[in-house]
């Protein structure tokens, strides 16, 4: 209807004016009648306004065109700068050839047209190839025909709109263009904090897994049973913490380097902050590291105790091999001494007696030597030394040969012992035999007589006269006897009562003996006095028989004397080759006795050793079982009344004050070995604690030079916290040897150098305070950051009210950590006076990032606070605002529901409630003006 396109138009015709477009003399009914010169008009005026007028190049000199007819010619201009043949100077004739419309083509899409083969002359070829191409491969409707172009005078406005739908063209395909580059470039800061954040994360949970694999590794406390491994494991150790952690430290603070990395260009590109996965930020990887350190403290303090432990059971088992060689060759030395077998008479029995004795005291005051090797043994195998086997094998051989010993102690005093009672039992069976001779000798003197003539008295008297030199060897033998058993009773190894009752029942029975012969002897003496007489009386013949008897009984009388001086004679041999033995034995003790006694003179004991005078000891007991040896027989052939008995007993004096004299050399010299020893111990425990402490200084002085980074403080730290124990240890001995100058200048040397080395460790302490707190304060600005970059935008009034108040809160926090920011830069500031060396991360580099920080965070902070303020009042005014709706809606319904009065009161009550309404628009209106403001 016609109405309707004059609505439409006018619509259309004010949409114009609104875009203050000017209209003149055109209304809706000119085109909706159809007015053609008025809708060109209108048309073009629209085509100028919305196709052209936007149209502003800039200039060389940056001045923007007049008009945009002068900026679409200058932007065409500028396109075919440098086409031959291509002049355009107006929007008629320079379009004729089709070369400019080809031009501005092959500028934007050279790929379209080969513009070089093209030819001024083939000019409605070159129009009609520009109108098909920019048609088909452009999409640009194809609003003009080479006929409208190549004429004399084309028309400028149609021409213009044809250039315009190029111009836009090019315009839009430039802008995607920048667009393109535009999103290309975030999509490629995208991408590359895509690339640094999984960077982040591999190498994140690469380090997290390294830290939980050397935690488990070094958090294992099994450790190797001997001193070789505990120090090849000590070593290993080392490396780790001086080779493999700071390598892991470096890259922990790369890693932080990295996020500071990534939360830098997030923020600079106003995109959300990356938060990484779970159990992979700094703060669980500075939760790890710390258990790392803890395990690897914990791991050097165990490593130290077992290596002081081995070398306590390597000292323990070298002093457990040097007593078990020293008890072994005295227990075998000892088993071979009391294996000997002494003699069976008594002298010689008592002085194996004495010697045993002395053996015994000597092994039962070694008892406790034996029982040392024991303990050790005992200590290395409850402490866990590695080769128990072997230590256990020698102590059981050491307690299996004492064992031996004391089985072959008790076995040769039970010998000794029955030897005791054999020369108990030979003394009474001496006395025995005596009384059985003597009945015997009696019974022979009560049977005999006197004789019949003189041969049976001559007879007799030499019968009689060998039982005189028998009696008389009796008697020598029981005197002996009588003698033994004095030494018996003096020795009390038997009941006295029984020995002198059975002596003196045989004295008296010899005495009784010695009476009777002495008679028969008379008798016979007389008898041969009464033949004598009697044969003088007799005739010669008869008295030549009688010589031939006198004279065969005084040959019977001569043997009897031979017989007897040959036993005397023997006995007088056998006591020479008893004195000849003695001599020999005595002359052999004495070069024994010389021999040593020179060597004692003339040795250096600290030489010797106490090995070297145990070995002596061994030899002095072999010959003290050799000078009693003498002894007994020097005793026995005096007993006997040997005629040498004086020359006898001056070389048993010689030889025991020789022996003496020995005993007592070997005696002081045991004294000066003992405080030889004494002072050998005292050098050696001064030369070990000199060691000890060069060797701490040494240590004290390497560590001087460590500590580069944050790892080499900390086990700097522990190193001398480590030292510092030690000192404490070693203290209460330097105490006893501090009257060693050497001693007390070491020990001042490693006091200051330890000195020295707390001062550093102080410094770096400081240091390593100051990266902590600086490595904490990053990470609560960095949360802070993101805290205050939040990009939430409160939807109700709550919400508004609730971020202000977080807001707020995160401003008290800011200004509670503003005196650690001071804190940081004052130690910052101190440490750069103290010259200190920074780690390997720039310090610099960090301080400056932090101010940066601290920077940013304050003005997003207030950034952040104008947005909260702003959206608070917009909720402010929206709350408002509904409130002006809703009571403008209760009083617009108030109005639409009055009715009008039908009485004088209805109309009072409804005037009355009017005014009310008016009142409350009138206050109303101020709250909608102040929400307007």
């Amino acid at each position: 209807m016609r109405i309707h396109s004059l609505e439409n138009v006018d619509k259309a015709l004010q949409f114009l004016k609104e875009q203050r477009v000017h209209l003149e003399n055109v209304g809706s009914h000119d085109i909706v009648d159809g007015n053609h010169r008025l809708t060109l008009g209108l048309i073009w005026t629209i085509i100028l306004r919305f196709q052209i007028q936007v149209i502003k190049i800039k200039t060389e000199d940056n001045r923007e065109t007049r008009s945009a007819k002068d900026a679409l010619l200058l932007w065409c201009q500028m396109k075919t700068a440098g086409y031959p043949e291509v002049n355009i100077q107006n929007f008629t004739t320079s379009w004729r050839d089709g070369l400019a419309f080809n031009a501005l083509i092959h500028r934007h899409r050279p790929d379209l047209i080969d513009f070089h083969k093209l030819t001024k002359s083939n000019a409605t070829y070159n129009l009609q190839q520009a109108f098909n191409t920019a048609e088909q491969q452009l999409g640009l409707s194809k609003l003009l025909d080479p006929e409208d172009v190549n004429m004399e005078d084309p028309d400028e406005k149609s021409i213009i709109t044809y250039v315009v739908s190029f111009y836009h063209y090019f315009s839009k395909m430039k802008a995607l263009a920048v667009e393109g580059k535009r999103i290309g470039k975030v999509l490629d800061q995208a991408m590359e904090v895509e690339a640094i954040a999984g960077r982040y994360e591999a190498l994140a949970a690469e380090l997290l897994a390294w830290i939980h694999h050397t935690v488990a590794v070094i958090a294992n406390q099994k450790f190797a049973n001997s001193l070789s491994g505990v120090q090849q494991q000590l070593q290993a150790f080392t490396a780790f913490c001086t080779l493999e952690k700071p390598v892991k430290f470096q890259e922990k603070g790369n890693l932080e380097v990295l996020l500071f990395t990534i939360q830098s260009k997030l923020r600079a590109n106003n995109r959300k902050l990356y938060v990484p996965s779970e159990g992979k930020s700094i703060s669980d990887i500075n939760k790890a590291w710390s258990r790392l350190e803890k395990a690897e403290h914990e791991r050097e303090a165990a490593l130290r105790n077992e290596l002081i432990r081995q070398e306590k059971l390597e000292l323990l088992a070298q002093r457990f091999d040097h007593k078990v060689a020293m008890r072994e060759t005295w227990l075998n030395e000892n088993q071979r001494l009391v294996s000997q077998v002494g003699g069976y008479d008594l002298p010689a029995v008592e002085a194996a007696m004495k010697k045993h004795e002395a053996i015994e005291a000597d092994i039962s005051s070694y008892h406790e030597r034996i029982q040392v090797v024991v303990e050790l043994a005992v200590e290395m195998e409850s402490e866990g030394y590695y080769d128990t086997k072997r230590i256990g094998a020698q102590k059981d051989n050491v307690l299996r040969q004492w064992g031996l010993l004391t089985q072959l102690l008790r076995a040769r005093r039970a010998r000794l012992e029955q030897n005791l009672a054999l020369q108990l039992w030979g003394f009474f069976q001496e006395m025995e035999e005596a009384e059985g001779w003597i009945r015997e000798k009696e019974r022979i003197l009560a049977a005999k007589t006197c004789g019949r003539d003189l041969s049976s008295v001559l007879a007799l008297s030499a019968e009689h006269k060998s039982m005189l030199g028998e009696l008389g060897n009796r008697r020598a033998l029981l005197h002996q006897a009588a003698k033994r058993g004095e030494q018996l009773l003096a020795k009390k190894r038997c009941s006295p009562g029984a020995i002198q009752e059975r002596t003196r029942e045989v004295r008296q029975r010899w005495k009784k003996l010695e009476e009777v012969t002495g008679l028969h002897q008379q008798r016979l003496q007389e008898a041969l006095g009464f033949f004598q007489f009697s044969l003088a009386l007799l005739a010669p013949e008869h008295r030549r028989g009688v010589d031939v008897q006198i004279r065969v009984v005084e040959v019977e009388q001569l043997y009897g004397e031979v017989a007897e001086v040959a036993v005397l004679r023997q006995q007088w041999l056998q006591d020479a080759l008893a004195v000849y033995r003695m001599f020999g034995e005595v002359r052999a003790c004495e070069v024994w006795l010389d021999e040593k006694e020179q060597w004692l003179q003339r040795m250096e004991v600290a030489i010797v050793g106490h090995h070297g005078f145990e070995s002596l000891d061994q030899e002095m007991n072999s010959v003290m079982g050799r000078v009693l040896d003498v002894n007994q027989v020097v005793q026995q052939l005096l007993d006997g009344g040997h005629p040498s008995s004086e020359e006898v007993r001056s070389c048993q004096d010689h030889l025991n004050g020789r022996w003496n004299r020995v005993v007592e050399l070997v005696e002081q010299k045991k004294t000066q070995l003992s405080s030889i020893l004494k002072i050998q111990n005292y050098l050696l425990e001064c030369g070990e604690m000199k060691a000890q402490v060069r060797e701490k200084r040494k240590a004290i002085e390497a560590t001087q030079s460590g500590g580069g980074d944050l790892g080499g403080i900390l086990a700097l730290q522990r190193r001398l916290s480590t030292m510092e124990a030690a000192l404490v240890v070693l203290e209460p001995r330097l105490v006893e040897l501090q009257r060693e100058g050497e001693i007390s200048e070491e020990w001042e040397a490693l006091t200051r150098a330890l000195q020295g080395c707390e001062d550093s460790l102080s410094i770096a302490g400081r240091l390593q305070q100051f990266i902590q707190d600086l490595d904490t304060f990053l990470g609560w600005l960095v949360k802070t950051q993101a805290a205050v970059a939040s990009e939430e935008v409160p939807e109700t009034l709550a919400d508004a009210e609730r971020l202000l108040s977080q807001h707020a809160a995160l401003k008290e926090e800011i200004n509670g950590y503003e005196e650690d920011y001071a804190k940081i830069q004052a130690a910052s500031d101190l440490l750069a006076l103290e010259e200190t060396e920074v780690p390997s991360l720039s310090l610099q580099q960090w301080l400056q990032k932090l101010d940066a920080g601290w920077g940013k965070l304050l003005q997003s902070w207030e950034t952040r606070r104008e947005v909260l303020v702003q959206a608070h009042v917009f909720q402010l005014f929206l709350r408002d605002v509904q409130q002006c709706e809703s009571s403008l809606d209760n009083q617009e319904a108030a109005l639409l529901r009055a009715e009008l009065p039908a009485t004088l009161e209805g109309a009072t009550s409804a005037l009355r409630k009017h005014q009310d309404l008016s009142t409350t628009m009138e206050l109303n209106l101020q709250k909608v003006q102040l929400v307007l403001q």
